[in-house]
């Protein structure tokens, strides 16, 4: 695997085209598929497929192991009879590049309804059980969220799903994977490989805070005693209180593992490598208590190191690990990521220190590593060129050799592709050479703007496609 030399490309499942007003399973996909192959590249990174939480975020689910139904392909509904013609209409956006999610939220699940109560009169409903081992537990979590219409926490404790609700989500869960294995074995079979991304912590309004409470740090009432967020940085003098609930590594080590040991066998079934979110929990994790004003006043606590590592990979041997290791490491997290034996990401993005050097620099990207050109959390290259730090867009300017007259992303793109890292990354909108409107997420803000681009049909053309696999042959990445 390392000794070899592959490329590939990030985009959300949700970001792709489509006309109902969402990235899906379907065509779209299948066709990014195909352009990915024409691009000479090996490999499709997605953000996680999960059910989305606050703010829309993939990172804030109420699940670690569901898929997110807004992302079920209709027109395949519709083929199985389960969706009418004027039902598909119904569904149409007249806007192809952003997802609006309050839209989508009052009237797709009305719709897939529609579809369950169809198929629900089918003898093959009654056939067979899917399998899916988490899923009895989400879909009656699924169930009473969809009755109450609130986090757990308010829910009386005798609260009992409506049984059509927990098949509604049973439904919906089967559905949505049937469509997902389709579609993984379609990359497979075209040579792409799937890239997951699995955030280290999970929602406090999730499954797994509500049926296994003994796998978190909780006080005696069963409240969460303490939670996750990160410390005061360069660009945040109170830190960052994220709220997540911190596993019990201490007073429940065995479950905790158990736990990781299901998600990660999980994984494996879903993806051929995963990106880490988080990655330096594994060595020490911030704690903030529940009833602080600010994360600033949390600590630092160890984290499970390479035994939990170790555990993961010998359950799931098959699966590739990439460790996101980016933001301020102190000296002791720095020496376990980098000797932990994953690779790790540089990003160029945060590579042009006009002043110094910089690890991240195509030149000084070891091979044991994943460069990228920038993540769903970073602005697009374009947008720090345009909108950065001058003198830092100055020298990526000089360094990469940027040409207006071929467009300034194919020389970021050969910059990446260049270095002498085993992966290199690059976001669709860093190919497509889009500016700010085009940015995935802003971390720490809310609004519309987050989680919602997508792209147009018309960017998979032969042009792209062609100027791509030209740069990926250069440099020795393609198959």
């Amino acid at each position: 695997m390392y000794d070899a030399r592959f490329s590939g490309i990030l985009l959300a499942v949700s970001s792709l085209p489509g006309p109902y007003g969402i990235g899906s399973l379907g065509a779209s996909a299948r066709r990014f598929v195909d352009f990915l192959s024409e691009s000479g590249q090996s490999y499709w990174q997605i953000l996680p497929l999960v059910p989305l939480g606050h703010g829309n975020s993939p990172y804030m689910s109420t699940s670690a192991f569901a898929g997110n139904p807004l992302l079920i392909d209709l027109d395949e509904l519709a083929a199985q009879g389960l969706l009418t013609t004027e039902e598909l209409d119904s569904a149409r956006c007249e806007n192809p590049d952003r997802v609006d999610y309050e839209h989508l939220n009052a009237t797709r699940i009305p719709l897939l309804r529609k579809a369950f109560e169809r198929y629900a009169q089918l003898p093959a409903a009654q056939e067979e059980e899917p399998d899916l081992p988490w899923l009895a537990d989400y879909a009656r979590f699924a169930a009473l969220h969809d009755q109450y219409g609130t986090s757990w926490e308010e829910w009386p404790e005798d609260a009992q799903p409506d049984p059509d609700g927990v098949a509604f989500h049973i439904f919906l869960q089967d559905t949505f994977y049937r469509q997902w294995f389709h579609l993984k074995e379609y990359a497979n079979q075209k040579h792409i490989r799937i890239m997951g991304d699995i955030p280290f912590y999970l929602s406090a309004d999730s499954v797994e805070r509500w049926s296994h409470p003994e796998l978190f740090q909780l006080d005696k009432d069963g409240h969460l005693a303490n939670v996750a967020g990160v410390p005061p940085d360069a660009f945040t003098a109170d830190g960052q209180f994220w709220g997540n609930p911190l596993y019990d590594w201490k007073g429940n080590k065995k479950g905790v593992f158990n736990f990781w040991r299901e998600r990660i066998t999980w994984c494996a079934r879903l993806y051929d490598a995963i990106r880490i979110d988080h990655f330096r929990a594994f060595h020490t994790y911030w704690s903030i208590p529940a009833d602080a004003q600010t994360a600033k006043e949390g600590h630092w606590e160890p984290g499970p190191g390479m035994e939990l590592l170790k555990v993961l990979q010998r359950t799931a041997p098959e699966l590739e690990l990439i460790a996101e290791d980016l933001g301020d490491l102190d000296a002791d997290a720095l020496k376990f990521v980098r000797t932990c034996g994953i690779p790790g990401m540089k990003v160029l993005v945060f590579a042009f220190d006009h002043l110094g050097e910089s690890a991240y620099l195509p030149h000084n990207c070891e091979k044991f590593s994943v460069v990228y050109t920038g993540t769903h959390d970073t602005p697009t290259f374009m947008e720090f060129l345009t909108q950065g730090n001058p003198d830092q867009a100055r020298f990526a300017r000089q360094y990469l050799r940027l040409r207006e007259d071929e467009g300034l992303g194919w020389g970021l793109i050969a910059g990446a592709w260049a270095s002498g890292s085993y992966l290199a990354m690059a976001p669709l909108q860093d190919v497509l050479s889009l500016g700010a409107d085009a940015r995935m997420n802003t971390p720490g803000t809310a609004g519309d703007h987050n989680w919602s681009w997508r792209v147009r049909m018309d960017a998979f053309n032969p042009y792209v496609s062609g100027k791509l696999r030209e740069i990926t042959r250069t440099y020795r990445r393609c198959l």
